[in-house]
């Protein structure tokens, strides 16, 4: 089955920002708590503790980490900023430069919020979730593509890549599919499936089944 479903929206808004959050978005994600701010002040310096916040925010609403802090919207960097009392955003300029540090704080992040990487048991719970989902209801697969996303999010589970995902979910739908087909064959009689046969194989004086001849219909000979 095909794996290129997403459409343009999903590829583009999948572990990215696409706009400057709202307000509800800003509240419910990006605010810190005093335990936020507790864990956060671990960090030595104005840039490693906005930068940290900053990423503490980005695995909540996005479901993964940004290794390019300049995607971060403008009013994302001042919101945290202004929690943090951190005037001068422009620190974050020296953040950006150590990779070392960013890898660091993400997995203090994923320890401290016990955040998980997409590997077992929770792949199973996903494939088991999405061979629910294909089997009773056919959904297609960008709606299917959604829920995974959702789910891993709920789950704390750090996003796959995004190919990553929509391979499984055509592997799963694949193989809904051939159990729907494997259970089909089995309702016919033997000999209904006799006469199937005979019905979808070539007849003797043509190379067309006795289905596609009875397509056609009669031939008037004029």
């Amino acid at each position: 089955m095909p794996v290129d479903f997403l459409t343009t929206e999903q590829t583009e808004s999948y572990g990215r920002f696409t706009g400057e959050p709202d307000e509800l978005q800003l509240a419910r994600y990006f605010h810190l708590d005093e335990a936020d701010k507790e864990f956060i002040g671990k960090s030595r310096g104005d840039h490693n503790r906005l930068g940290i916040a900053l990423q503490i925010g980005c695995v909540r609403f996005l479901g993964t980490f940004l290794t390019d802090m300049n995607h971060i919207p403008s009013g994302v960097r001042h919101f945290t900023a202004r929690q943090l009392g951190i005037r001068d955003i422009t620190v974050l300029a020296e953040y950006g430069q150590r990779e070392n540090t960013r890898r660091e704080h993400a997995a203090l992040i994923r320890q401290h919020y016990q955040y998980r990487e997409f590997a077992w048991p929770w792949t199973f719970r996903l494939t088991r979730l999405l061979y629910t989902r294909s089997w009773i209801s056919n959904e297609r697969p960008g709606l299917l593509f959604d829920l995974a996303t959702g789910w891993l999010m709920q789950h704390r589970i750090i996003l796959p890549g995004a190919t990553t995902l929509t391979r499984l979910i055509s592997e799963v739908r694949e193989k809904a599919t051939l159990r729907l087909w494997n259970k089909l064959a089995l309702i016919p009689s033997a000999e209904q499936r006799s006469q199937l046969e005979m019905l979808l194989g070539p007849t003797d004086c043509s190379r067309l089944s006795l289905l596609e001849s009875l397509k056609k219909g009669p031939v008037t000979i004029s």
